[in-house]
């Protein structure tokens, strides 16, 4: 399970190195791809063949199902960690996330994700607030 904040740097080839905490899990290589609020998805290969395995399931009438997968598909990147566990991130996924130097990188349980740390910042002080309220309407019985 993926869990936590990090703040790794973006070096100039465009790599990030991964958490320690994040190594095990993604070791034996990750799918990179647009995430949604401009934030980037990381999976393990064999968690991203499950999301995969569930994305082909949806029907190709609906067009809002035709959307998420082509929006979510063409976005993403099978990468290897090198000897120094770090992972390229490809130029358009850092363009799509407004990537800058300075990064978040965030457990989320069975991905991370991978923030501009001006774009987590404003993202984390908009929500903030509704976070309280928030379990009733998302996870009903959570606590």
């Amino acid at each position: 399970m993926l869990l936590g904040t990090h703040t790794p740097k973006l070096d100039d080839k465009g790599r990030v190195i991964l958490p320690a905490k994040f190594r095990e899990e993604l070791a034996g290589g990750v799918v990179v791809t647009r995430g949604q609020e401009r934030c980037l998805y990381v999976f393990s290969t064999s968690e991203f063949e499950q999301v995969h395995e569930r994305i082909r399931q949806a029907p190709l009438s609906n067009k809002d199902a035709r959307n998420f997968m082509r929006l979510f598909l063409s976005g993403a990147s099978a990468e290897t960690p090198d000897g120094q566990n770090r992972v390229t991130i490809p130029q358009p996924l850092r363009e799509y996330a407004g990537l800058s130097k300075e990064l978040v990188v965030t457990g989320v349980g069975a991905h991370a994700e991978i923030w501009d740390a001006a774009a987590w910042n404003a993202y984390l002080e908009s929500t903030e607030e509704s976070f309280s309220e928030m379990q009733e309407e998302v996870i009903p019985g959570l606590f």
